[in-house]
Order: C-alpha cells, then structure tokens, then sequence
C-alpha cells in the first residue's frame, strides 16, 4: 500500500497534548525534554497544564504541535520498531506541519526544529500591530470563488487566499478592513458562510514579509539534509527533497498560499491509498474526508492509537 504521513497545523492544539504520551513511552519524554532544553523553556508543562490562552500563543503552539508530531515519530519507530521511510512514501504538513514533516523525515534536527519554529512563531507575531490584520473562512467556497472574492474587496488594501484546506474551505487574510470588506462580499457570490477568525494574525499574507524576512536569514544559516521520503511543499504541492529548495520554499510558505487540496490531489496521483497523520487532533483526516473519499484516512496521536497502527504494518 503507497503511504503518506501527514503532519498537523496550528488549530490542532489543547492543553493535555502529549501528556498521554509522555506517560506511556521514554521515546516520547525524550522529545519533550530535548524541546524544552532547546527553546530554555518549560514548553512540555505548558503543553500538558496549560493555560490554554498561553499554549495558543503562535509561538507556543507552533514548537507545541512539532513536538508531539515528532515524538508520536519516536515512538513509532523506537518503541515499536516501524521505520517510517519504508512504510511510507511522502510525507506533508500543513504550513508549521511542514517543519514537523522535514523533523521526522531527518531533514532538521530537533533541536533546531524547535528554535525555527519558536522564531517563526515570534516573527509572525511581530510582523503585524495586533488588531490591524485579521483571517476569515470562507465555508462552501471553492479557490477561484475565494480569489473573486478578495480581487473585489481588496480596494487597495491587503488580503488574499491563505489556506486552499479543500472540501469547500478557503480562509483568506489580510488588513482587517479588506477582510471585512471580503465577507461582505462572499454574501453575494453564494459562498454559504463566511466568518472572522479566532487568530492573533494574519497568516500566509504579504503582510507576513517581515517574518518571512526574519525566516530567510535563520534558514540560511540552518543545517538541512535530503528528507528520508519527499516532502509535499505547501507552496508547490508536490514533493520536494533538495535541501536548497526546500529552504527557500519554507521562506516563501510564510506569505504564501497553503496549497493542501491541491497537495492532497497531487498525493492521490501519485497512488497514496493511506494518508496518516502523526500528532494532536485529527484536523487533517477531515480535510481529507471531504477532499478524496477514496485515501484512507488515519490518526495517531494516542497511546492506544499508535499501538494498534504498529500492529497492522
């Protein structure tokens, strides 16, 4: 069976992620404490204690979510024996799943890993004055609706498609204003509903250049290897394994759109019959549900889950 592990994005996050894990296997309390040690934080007590207003913060949630991907990895492959690599043949993540994607493959340390996402989360953070950016989705929408949509409210002003998730679910992003104005105008193009989003800002828009900026300079200076299996890119979706490319892939993923309907599509084309996501939630089965009823969709992210799954390959 073609095979492809999936790594989950920021949204995947509650407090509690982990602990089960961490409880059950050293594989997995060794990620968390080589996370905490690089980011000279207590990341781990936060991510199974909370507050959740804390674990949110992107620069929280985006090191969070890696860790747990990476040590439901670890586990997989030294509690249990199952090699990845060969019981798969790409991997993806959605936008800082990505990184978890590129850590579990061998790509980036994760050390590293954690620094770059910790950074990033910061960046992103800082490249806006919070309240002046904003996300919405638009749901029953399809890309080309979406990019209507934002052609029209634009008037000037900042916002774009960030997320093609597929099944119906475009979130765009941008200055408030034209994101305001864009859900206006949804209401007359049929879109069936179109909401503001919980986020603190605006994700995979232009206005992320100064965190894409800070990113370019910390990945030149990062150590990356040839991934074990290709990495599908949110920015190209299709899979990548030079090094060079990669890194300037992951600069430009951070303005830009996350491609992972079509990332999902390019995978069915290449024969994948099994998508499994390694980490906390279970987001992207769902997505994968309305986008392609015919991959099967898994998640492993407990205990029980994992041990079940190792059995079968």
């Amino acid at each position: 069976m073609t095979r492809a592990f999936l790594f989950p994005g920021q949204g995947s996050q509650a407090v509690g992620m982990g602990k089960d894990l961490a409880a059950a296997f050293a594989a997995a309390r060794h990620v968390f404490q080589e996370v905490d040690d690089a980011l000279s934080q207590k990341l781990s007590v936060l991510m199974f204690e909370g507050p959740e207003a804390d674990l949110t913060l992107t620069e929280n949630a985006q090191p969070a979510l890696m860790a747990v991907s990476v040590a439901v990895v670890r586990v997989l492959e030294q509690e249990f024996g199952v090699n990845l690599a060969a019981k798969g043949a790409y991997a993806a993540g959605h936008s800082l799943g990505e990184y978890s994607a590129l850590c579990a493959m061998g790509a980036i340390s994760l050390s590293d890993t954690a620094k770059l996402l910790k950074l990033r989360g910061q960046s992103m953070q800082k490249a806006v004055p919070v309240g002046t950016g904003a996300m919405a989705a638009l749901l029953g929408a399809e890309l080309e609706q979406a990019l209507t949509v934002v052609a029209e409210a634009s008037e000037g002003e900042i916002v774009g498609c960030a997320n093609d998730n597929g099944g119906g679910q475009v979130v765009i992003s941008g200055q408030k204003s034209a994101v305001e104005r864009a859900i206006e105008v949804a209401k007359t193009k049929g879109i069936k509903r179109a909401m503001l989003l919980p986020v603190s800002a605006p994700f995979h828009c232009a206005m992320m250049q100064p965190a894409a900026d800070a990113m370019a300079e910390a990945l030149e200076h990062a150590t990356v290897q040839p991934p074990r299996l290709p990495i599908v890119s949110n920015v190209t979706a299709k899979g990548e394994v030079n090094p060079t490319d990669i890194k300037k892939l992951l600069v430009q993923q951070v303005t830009g759109l996350v491609r992972w309907r079509e990332s999902m599509i390019w995978l069915k084309g290449q024969g994948v019959a099994q998508a499994v996501e390694l980490g906390s939630g279970k987001v992207l089965a769902g997505l994968l549900k309305r986008i392609d009823k015919e991959i099967e969709p898994l998640s492993l992210g407990q205990p029980a889950e994992i041990e079940a799954w190792a059995k079968t390959v």
